[in-house]
């Protein structure tokens, strides 16, 4: 059976800061984020099966990258857990901070959500690729086959 790929397209707004660096990515910013999110498998051969002729539902997908990324993440402050920043309240105003256990660079939160978007995925059917735009013209990717383990 052949192997398709899918690809969804989704956006998110987020501001983060990298702690300790020593650059202007120190300092609290913002970014209009472009994920596109890449699964691959093998089409719905059942003719009695209303998927068939799918790899998967993109509704599907689109809610599981909506749930675990999109949600969590638009409209966000996500900081390095070591980071010095303390919001000075529980209020409305700092209840979109996500604090994370690594510094929130576009490569580490790739590795990020494809920890969070491969669990959800149907039974055969893999995550492939994701392409995270933190700028127009600045992007960065995971790949499934470069984090594949090594074959003797």
């Amino acid at each position: 059976m052949q192997k398709i790929r899918l690809t969804k397209h989704f956006s998110f707004e987020a501001a983060h800061a990298l702690h300790n660096y020593d650059g202007k990515c120190s300092r609290l910013h913002g970014h209009s984020y472009q994920l596109f999110v890449t699964v691959i498998g093998t089409p719905d051969s059942n003719p009695d099966s209303p998927k068939c002729g799918m790899v998967m539902d993109f509704g599907l997908l689109k809610r599981i990258v909506n749930e675990e990324i999109i949600d969590k993440f638009d409209h966000s402050v996500v900081l390095n857990e070591k980071s010095a920043f303390h919001p000075c309240s529980d209020s409305q105003m700092f209840s979109n901070v996500i604090v994370v256990p690594f510094q929130p660079t576009c490569e580490n939160m790739l590795i990020h959500f494809a920890s969070k978007i491969t669990p959800r995925l149907p039974e055969g059917v893999a995550l492939w690729k994701l392409k995270l735009y933190e700028t127009a013209d600045s992007y960065a990717e995971w790949c499934r086959e470069d984090n594949l383990p090594l074959q003797d």
